[in-house]
């Protein structure tokens, strides 16, 4: 399946606006994560397990166990704090 991958805020500095993915059918949120981190030290670092981030498949939040569907865009990003 192809996704269209996107980083914003630090992730965006650290790694780019993102690219689109061919991916295996039927990963979850948190597998393509992991895909991520084991490319190399920078997604390791940005997409570390233990850093709180958000993400969304196609513009609506989800959780970490949201199947991924083939033509999605998937963003990661840091939450959002007010003040």
């Amino acid at each position: 399946m192809k996704v269209t991958l996107k980083f914003f805020a630090s992730l965006r500095e650290a790694l780019g606006p993102g690219e689109v993915l061919e991916l295996p059918d039927g990963l979850t949120v948190a597998e393509v994560r992991q895909r991520l981190q084991a490319r190399d030290a920078a997604h390791a670092q940005a997409l570390d397990g233990q850093r709180a981030l958000r993400a969304a498949l196609d513009q609506t939040l989800c959780r970490d166990d949201a199947v991924v569907t083939d033509g999605a865009e998937l963003a990661f990003f840091p939450p959002v704090t007010g003040g």
